[in-house]
């Protein structure tokens, strides 16, 4: 383990040509073009088979609302992380490294969402008196208050709002479908796939229930959550826990134990939700759904990969090196890590990550994260970088990589 700044400073490699840069530009990353990619489908379709009937708008919008939906669905997601990881190691590096961006899925459930709502809105015009109208005009009203606020400027400074008004009007949303289609007299096929689309939506609360957790609360920034209640989820998933089931969620990566039933989460101090939780230290709580593929399950296309984290970030990386299923270097940059997480959970690491590269920030201050993360992926000789951290930090870690030629992965917030 090394805890002191590297020997010398390291020299990143130049940056690719200007077109390969320009492809791994932010604003060009797969969620966008996914989501692209669904618009200009449906944007082709429009021009190439308009005018429309009443039947075939309203079936064009009912395939953006079961994209939508669909695609979030956990077994769905599951199902994707399955498919794209499939292939073995001796595939060609820029094929794996293109499915390794599996992640980016939201994008579909962007732009079929964008896309079911401007086909509903073309119906409702073109329905004009009918009975159905009234209904879908209250349902276009309430999908351009959903699409509002889930844009960036809302989502970002008023988070909790967006969640409850994606929660509680996605279901409103659900309920006037089935009201206007049956008023609309639409047919068997309409009928099916709500029926497909509400049963999506409910699975994960059938699940919901209450359980009992154990806390230890190594620092007044940190607790660990460990669970037992019949239920050993696999590495790299995630699970959902509330205190208050129609109010909010909170996703943390589940850290199962080789061997042992159970998981832990890592819960840091990180806003109002996180904070009450660790000062008051709940004896049990809710959760609910099917446990959720994360982006580091990405790590099995590669021979070597690099985990890069900063502060609780560790949580969801500490699955995958306990596991130890592929060959990885830890690069972990955090506040006094043996004070906030604890000795066992540091020891624990370090038992299998003997190398691991741990930079107490408090001592040697904050690092080039990029540059620290290029080192240990040249001196591993790692095919990618895999990047647990805050949503700044990851993007320059990930783009700062991807424009040196390098694979490299990051949460995108875009759930």
């Amino acid at each position: 383990m090394t805890t002191a700044p590297a020997r010398k400073t390291v020299e990143l490699p130049p940056l690719t040509s200007a077109p390969g840069r320009l492809l791994k530009h932010p604003r060009l990353m797969h969620h966008n073009r996914l989501a692209a990619l669904v618009l200009v489908l449906n944007a082709t379709y429009a021009v190439v088979s308009w005018p429309l009937s009443a039947r075939e708008l309203a079936h064009a919008s009912l395939a953006g609302l079961a994209l939508a939906v669909l695609v979030r669905q956990q077994y769905v997601i599951n199902l994707l992380f399955r498919m794209a990881t499939w292939p073995s190691t001796n595939w060609p590096l820029k094929v794996r490294w293109t499915l390794g961006k599996v992640y980016h899925f939201g994008g579909l459930h962007v732009g079929g969402a964008l896309a079911g709502s401007v086909w509903f809105l073309a119906l409702t015009v073109q329905e004009g008196n009918e009975p159905s109208a009234v209904v879908g005009w209250a349902l276009v009203a309430l999908l351009a208050v959903i699409v509002a606020t889930a844009l960036p400027p809302f989502r970002t400074r008023h988070h909790d709002h967006f969640e409850k008004i994606h929660r509680f009007g996605g279901w409103t949303a659900l309920i006037l479908f089935w009201a206007h289609t049956l008023l609309s007299g639409a047919g068997p096929v309409s009928v099916t796939v709500l029926a497909v689309v509400t049963f999506s939506v409910a699975l994960p609360w059938l699940r919901l229930r209450k359980v009992d957790v154990r806390l230890e609360r190594p620092s007044s920034h940190v607790v660990l959550a460990r669970f037992d209640h019949g239920e050993t989820p696999f590495a790299g998933s995630s699970t959902a826990i509330s205190r208050s089931p129609l109010r909010e969620w909170h996703s943390f990566a589940n850290v199962p134990a080789p061997g042992r039933p159970g998981f832990r989460l890592t819960i840091s101090r990180a806003g109002d939700w996180t904070g009450s939780f660790i000062d008051d230290l709940p004896e049990r709580v809710w959760v609910k759904g099917i446990t959720t593929a994360g982006v580091a399950n990405i790590e099995t296309l590669f021979t070597r990969v690099v985990y890069v984290a900063t502060g609780s970030g560790i949580g969801p990386c500490l699955p995958h090196l306990l596991a130890a299923e592929v060959p990885s270097r830890l690069v972990w940059a955090t506040r006094e890590p043996r004070t906030t997480y604890g000795d066992a959970l540091v020891d624990e690491i370090l038992a299998v990550q003997p190398h691991a590269l741990i930079w107490d920030t408090s001592r040697h201050g904050k690092p080039d994260m990029v540059r620290l993360a290029y080192a240990a992926y040249r001196d591993f000789g790692a095919e990618a970088v895999i990047c647990i951290s805050n949503k700044k930090l990851t993007w320059q870690v990930v783009h700062g990589l991807e424009q040196r030629g390098i694979p490299a992965y990051g949460a995108i917030w875009d759930s």
